[in-house]
């Protein structure tokens, strides 16, 4: 591939031969085991040193020391065990993984440890010499230890370390088995359908939704076939939930809702749930009216069942949108080429940041594919502030998912030197064909817009300490700078400075934006109320213990929250993967897209290049990461202390008002 169009070459010579990112050991799968022994003799070390130091801030930087060296290896660890080609690679990150998380457990239920940073909190005359950060990165670390059971007795401890070993197993069989396909005697499905699925002899596997399929028939064959419950994979979810309470009360937690929500910005499952409720009570009429028009759009289908069904949703949104606005992709695609979109970040992050990308020539070995791009980000007068490598393109094997991965945070190091952050950012663009260029949809360059917004925090959030850099933050926090970024994907001041035709250089017609912002709104009040009934089923299933099936449970909520019917037969909490890293903080993509709103309204929306904001925002919001509480940083940008009712209110303002620019 070409280099992307308006970033500056930068090369690195000589050439020589490297490890995976740059690290010497990971020049093949073996060497994860190598990162791993010196991981743990590192982490001796500095156990041993925090045992035996006067409290001090020296403490808290050395339990950071010992963060660091053991998340340099997991985090790459855990980028490298999904996205790399080879399976050795995979396999070997996944033990590393698995070896380095055990060990974690085991460090936050050690006495010694715990006592050393106990000695400093309970030193008023040393507190009163450590910053604010240092106070809160000590405090974050005992907290640490708290919710791993550290004030319990012996046996207890043991308790919380087996429970938590114990966990990291269900995850894993949740997790693979909430993507593993169902299958069925192709006998059973109407042979005029057959071939839109995948054919294995005499079975027929379904391993996703088909939501798109303009037959209602497969939609609703797929639904009910991926769908359908798996009895093994339903008791891993009973045990893993139930393991999850049972360590939460444990440690002196109500549930595991309350124990996962302390330090967010809802901080109770209470909060949540108010957040829940209010903004299905202001969406009702919108919600219905959604409905109604999906009811009016499946009767022009010739359909044989009427009425709306969960496996409709997706389908008959994108139709009543494509009817509405005549919304094509392709349309949009020959506007939106990556090195154009490159070239618009480029830009815009200058504008408001005074930050630019340096295309840089990796090392041999530093890469896990060809098609890889290694990006410098550099400040006009601070300097180089760390790497992201660009893993855009689609490749077989490789999930097809958006991500922000930190491979390695920036802290200040002993020496006073600044540890650089290393970020990747994983799409699934199509690659360049012949004299083609990647041609982004709409959608593709706000998720773009969206990942990069996740790689300036880690790029601008430059802590002291690396427990506490970039999107190390709270859940309900850390996805705001990501969606504030698809404000500016959707404006059309942004836009014009970069979207052009990549045959002709004719600009993107202005129209073409109004239409798809347009369309965006249409259906989104049952778009959002499918969120909604996600985060509820996500805090009941995290609350209290229900005593009945997971099942039974989701049926109760889908009525509650849903406009939508359950459908008999199915589980759709199995395939809920969000359950495993987002426990108890699904709710946090509607929260944060609350105070993206009106960050963007108060700040961004009547001129989304001003310096003086974008100051203001890396000051307020980028800047900490997460050692400042966040509603404080919400506050600090705001200039003012926002309400769950001010949540809810920008939620429905965006969908329910078509926000235009500012006349140019």
């Amino acid at each position: 591939m070409s280099a992307w169009k308006g970033i500056k070459k930068f090369s690195l010579s000589p050439l020589c031969s490297q490890g995976l990112f740059g690290v010497p050991e990971l020049s093949g799968p073996a060497g994860f085991q190598m990162a791993q022994h010196q991981a743990l003799r590192e982490a001796e070390f500095l156990v041993h040193k925090a045992c035996t130091h006067p409290p001090g801030a020296v403490t808290v930087e050395t339990f950071d020391q010992l963060s660091d060296s053991l998340c340099r290896v997991a985090d790459l660890a855990d980028f490298i065990k999904v996205a790399h080609p080879d399976a050795a690679f995979r396999e070997a990150a996944e033990r590393t993984c698995v070896e380095i998380g055990t060990l974690v457990e085991i460090l936050n239920t050690n006495v010694d440890l715990c006592q050393s940073l106990k000695n400093l909190l309970g030193n008023e005359a040393v507190l009163a010499t450590l910053d604010s950060d240092t106070r809160r990165v000590a405090e974050l670390f005992m907290f640490d230890f708290e919710i791993s059971g550290i004030h319990l007795d012996e046996s207890k401890r043991s308790k919380a370390v087996a429970l938590n070993v114990k966990l990291l197993d269900l995850y894993h069989e949740f997790l693979n088995g909430s993507q593993l396909p169902n299958a069925i005697d192709k006998q059973v499905l109407p042979e005029h359908i057959r071939h839109c699925f995948s054919i294995d002899g005499n079975r027929v596997q379904i391993g996703g939704l088909h939501a798109d399929s303009p037959n209602d028939l497969v939609r609703e064959a797929a639904y009910k076939i991926f769908l359908y419950p798996n009895t093994s994979l339903l008791l891993c979810l009973d045990e893993l939930l139930a393991c999850r309470h049972e360590l939460a009360t444990l440690v002196g937690y109500e549930s595991f809702s309350h124990r996962a929500l302390k330090g967010t910005m809802a901080k109770t499952p209470e909060t949540v749930m108010k957040f829940l409720k209010l903004l299905t009570e202001k969406l009702s009429d919108r919600t219905s009216r959604d409905f109604k028009m999906m009811k009016e759009m499946k009767k022009k289908t010739h359909t044989t069942n009427p009425e709306v069904m969960p496996w409709d949703h997706a389908y008959l949104s994108s139709a009543i949108r494509t009817e509405m606005f005549n919304i094509d992709p392709s349309i949009y695609s020959p506007y939106f080429s990556l090195g154009a979109c490159m070239e618009g970040l480029n830009r815009l992050f200058m504008q408001l940041l005074g930050v630019y990308f340096q295309a840089e020539q990796p090392k041999m070995g530093e890469l896990w594919s060809e098609d890889v791009r290694k990006l410098a980000v550099v400040h006009e007068t601070e300097g180089l502030l760390g790497y992201i490598y660009c893993d855009f393109f689609r490749r077989p094997d490789k999930p097809h998912q958006d991500c922000h991965f930190t491979i390695r945070g920036g802290r200040l190091r002993e020496d006073g030197v600044y540890q650089l952050p290393v970020v990747v950012l994983m799409l699934s663009l199509p690659p360049p064909s012949g004299r083609t260029p990647s041609l982004l949809t709409p959608s593709m360059v706000e998720n773009l817009f969206h990942e990069m917004g996740h790689a300036m925090h880690s790029m601008l959030g430059r802590t002291h300490y690396q427990h506490v850099t970039g999107t190390r933050c709270s859940t309900d926090f850390a996805e705001v700078p990501s969606i504030l970024m698809e404000y500016f994907a959707s404006d059309y001041r942004v836009l014009s400075q970069f979207a052009r035709h990549y045959q002709t250089g004719e600009p993107l017609p202005e129209n073409l934006v109004s239409r798809l912002c347009e369309s965006k709104r249409a259906c989104s009040a049952a778009d959002t109320q499918l969120q909604i009934f996600y985060a509820a089923l996500d805090q009941v299933y995290h609350g209290k213990p229900q005593y009945r099936s997971t099942t039974d449970i989701l049926r109760e909520v889908q009525e509650k929250f849903y406009g939508l019917p359950y459908v008999h037969d199915t589980a759709w909490q199995l395939r809920f993967s969000h359950l495993v890293g987002y426990g108890a903080k699904y709710y946090s993509y509607l929260m944060s897209r609350a105070v993206a709103s009106m960050v963007w309204r108060q700040c961004f929306l009547q001129d989304p290049f001003s310096r003086v904001m974008g100051e203001r925002y890396r000051r307020e919001m980028l800047a900490h990461g997460g050692s400042k509480e966040p509603v404080l940083m919400v506050q600090g940008m705001l200039q003012k202390t926002p309400t769950i009712e001010d949540f809810v209110d920008a939620l429905v303002l965006d969908l329910n008002a078509n926000v235009k620019s500012p006349v140019l």
